[in-house]
Formats: structure tokens, sequence, C-alpha cells
């Protein structure tokens, strides 16, 4: 039966970097489901690949479809997983691995503890940042968001911390080797279980 691993946290706690290297190590067993995004796409982004960018038009065409697993508006921007990109990769036998934000690990946890075939395959892990000020500090060395963006996603982050007990674990973030260890123990954990 296939595994659902959703990694959950505030912008720059890390976790495309975390993802990108479960994937790494544990691919092609685990998978990482590309979500849809009306975000403009990062100079390192693929579509496709880092997610599906869709205009705002095409995204609200697959609302009206209802084609949404789940959708948010975050940041200005709207982000969803598309239902058939989680039904499709049932019939494969991956694991499934979510880098999703807060809400959309609610809606996932959600529907997979209404879906027979899914009900008990999935883990919620929080990346908890160790401060604000940490947080602010990784957003700055990216450079992707401008000063407006960063206080929108650090006033986010307030809430996104404050719902950290939905999960089934946090990480309290302490470096990125460290994150990442804790994180593949955890993943493992559930492999072998």
């Amino acid at each position: 039966m296939s595994k659902l691993v959703a990694i959950s946290g505030p912008a720059a706690v890390g976790k495309t970097t975390i993802c990108d290297r479960l994937i790494k190590e544990f691919g092609p067993r685990l998978k990482r489901l590309v979500t849809a995004t009306t975000r403009a796409p990062r100079t390192s982004e693929t579509d496709g690949v880092d997610y599906f960018f869709l205009s705002k038009k095409e995204f609200h065409k697959k609302l009206s479809d209802d084609s949404f697993l789940e959708h948010e508006n975050i940041h200005g921007n709207m982000y969803g997983i598309l239902k058939e990109s989680i039904l499709d990769a049932q019939t494969e036998d991956i694991d499934l691995l979510f880098n999703i934000d807060v809400n959309g690990a609610s809606s996932l946890r959600r529907f997979c503890s209404e879906n027979s075939v899914l009900k008990g395959q999935l883990i919620t892990i929080f990346l908890k940042p160790s401060s604000l000020d940490q947080l602010a500090l990784r957003m700055q060395e990216r450079a992707s968001e401008s000063a407006e963006q960063m206080r929108l996603r650090l006033d986010n982050a307030e809430e996104e911390i404050r719902r950290e007990g939905e999960f089934d674990h946090i990480v309290e973030s302490k470096d990125k080797e460290s994150d990442y260890r804790t994180v593949k123990d955890l993943y493992e954990k559930l492999i072998n279980s």
C-alpha cells in the first residue's frame, strides 16, 4: 500500500530542500506529488516538475470542473492538488511526498480519513522554524520575495506555527542536515511499519 507523506511549515523553513533530498535518496519508490499554482515560476523551476503553472483563467476552469482535491489562496496566489494526480499515483507502487501548506495539509488529512483506500496511509510533518528572525534571514538569503511579500509570509508564518498541533510530528528546525535526518528517520519508520 502506498504511503503519503505531507511536509508543511512556513515559507523558507526548508521544506523544498528536504523534499528534494528525500526524492534523491528514496526515488523512484518515493515520488513528489506535483501541485498546481498560479504563482509565477522561479528561475530554477520547471512546469510539470516543480508545479503545474497555470494561468488564473486555467485554474478557475479546473475549479469549476471540480478537478481539485483542495485549493487555497496563499500570499495572493492559488495553489491546489489535482485529484487526477493523487488518483493516478495510487495505481503505481510508490509513496507520495507532498510539499504542502498548513491549510492544504488539513484538507489532505480530511480527504484521507474519508477515503477507505487512503485511511491510515498519511503521515504529516510540520517543520517549525527556530524563530521568526531566523525565518526572515532565510527569506532574505534566497532573495525571491519583495519586502512586502516577506512581511506577508512572516505574518502568515505566525498563524501557521499556531497550528503545529494539527500535525503527527513537529520537527524543530536546527540546520539543514539535522532537519533532513529527522524527517528521513520519520519516513523510514513509516515504510518499515
